[in-house]
């Protein structure tokens, strides 16, 4: 009777403890999830602005150059230490070293809205997230927290920052969780990363922030023929994946060898974006390109749309100017979806929605995460081939990425066992 009373009293310590941990990490994740929240909002609101009057002036695109100089000469005084941008806060999950300097949040934020701006192509994740990382980890600092809670904190302010920026709540805490290390997940992190991420996600819209909608009006039936051409084009979109990162290192590294004063990077690399865009005299393929995104899922589009947007922004990022990349590979995935539609047996729709998602999927090596995201943004009835796309996609990339500090744990094929535990960066 003593031993059977005795393990009762452990069970009691144990689940309390198990309740004060979740109560721990829900107060944080009210407190990390309504300020970044919060700051997602009013960087889309801020953004969403500075794009529709550049729309309405477009003749602020031919100072570009001047304003790639702003922002070269403010990272190169100020942001020196935060320069690295989503890859420090991955370089921080793996090395702790110092807190990320709340800097990042600030100096990102006005980076990405003068690239928007002046006509830079350019995303918003990259923002969202460094802005989540940053805000995050200044709670580690102020609540004290252990040095093995960090990594935690970090995984939230991604997943906040995610969720809240595109809309989709489950997929920003299982990308937040994918992205740290390949082919390993870090459960512990799981329920504090989903709860930030509905958070973060519901005070967004609570700001009454809008975020577009895409639908996939026919979805084929489930039958061999279809998944061998999702397969098909899932292989195209891996390889597109791979192009992009691929072609966002060559640029860095031309830009970093050729023009040593950082600040001129941006300012030359604009002066040759600006002149793209006369050249072209449209500009459909600079900012985000969220209205051409949307048309690729009802009409026809150039066949060449995807690769002009592929060069424009990984010469955006390459040059030094400020954003995201993943908005750009929803309009890469889309735009090639359209375009392989004039030889694909599927529908126009169903090849940009599936390609929306698999070129990220390829691009960030976050299979899981993208298929979650085409179900939250296209529905369950295109999951089997959403999740098809992403991960034919994934494997297709190679051994590529554009978050060169994310770390291997596992290998995609056997093939390439010797390159298990290396970062991106030393392939």
């Amino acid at each position: 009777m003593k031993i059977y009373n005795f393990k009762n009293y452990i069970a009691r310590i144990s689940q309390s403890f198990y309740l004060l941990y979740i109560i721990k990490w829900l107060l944080l994740s009210i407190v990390i999830g309504l300020s970044i929240g919060s700051a997602s909002a009013f960087f889309l609101v801020s953004l969403n602005w500075v794009t529709n009057w550049r729309e309405s002036h477009v003749w602020i695109i031919a100072l570009l150059p001047l304003g790639g100089l702003a922002i070269g000469l403010m990272y190169h005084y100020w942001g020196n230490s935060v320069v690295k941008g989503n890859n420090l806060l991955l370089e921080e999950f793996h090395s702790p070293k110092q807190i990320i300097p709340f800097r990042m949040a600030p100096l990102v934020l006005l980076g990405t809205l003068l690239t928007h701006l002046f006509g830079g192509s350019a995303g918003r994740e990259g923002t969202a997230v460094q802005m989540g990382g940053a805000i995050a980890d200044q709670f580690t600092h102020f609540f004290k927290l252990r040095q093995e809670d960090r990594g935690i904190i970090l995984i939230m302010g991604i997943s906040a920052g995610f969720a809240s920026v595109f809309g989709t709540p489950l997929a920003g805490a299982v990308f937040a969780l994918e992205v740290m290390v390949l082919n390993r997940i870090k459960y512990d992190a799981l329920l504090p990363s989903l709860i930030v991420a509905l958070i973060a996600d519901y005070t967004c819209t609570a700001w009454h922030v809008k975020h577009t909608h895409y639908a996939i009006d026919v979805v084929p039936g489930l039958a061999p023929d279809t998944l061998l051409w999702t397969i098909i084009a899932g292989i195209l979109f891996g390889l597109a994946a791979m192009l992009f990162s691929k072609a966002v290192y060559f640029f860095t590294k031309v830009f970093r060898h050729k023009i040593s004063y950082p600040p001129l990077r941006p300012l030359i690399g604009g002066v040759f974006i600006a002149l793209s865009v006369y050249l072209m005299s449209t500009t459909e393929y600079i900012g985000l390109g969220v209205p051409v995104i949307v048309r690729s899922f009802g009409e026809n589009l150039p066949v060449y749309a995807f690769m002009i947007k592929l060069l424009l922004t990984t010469f955006t990022i390459g040059a030094g100017f400020k954003g995201g990349e993943v908005t750009p590979l929803f309009f890469i995935g889309a735009t090639l979806g359209n375009a392989l539609f004039l030889i694909l047996p599927l529908p126009m729709a169903f090849l940009a929605g599936i390609g929306f998602v698999a070129v990220f999927s390829g691009a960030t090596n976050t299979p899981i995460a993208c298929t979650i995201m085409g179900i939250e943004l296209f529905g369950i009835e295109a999951g089997v081939y959403i999740a098809l796309a992403c991960f034919v996609a994934y494997l297709f990339s190679g051994y590529t990425g554009i978050y060169s500090s994310q770390n291997r744990v596992g290998v995609k094929y056997l093939l390439y066992e010797k390159i298990k535990g290396k970062s991106l960066k030393d392939l």
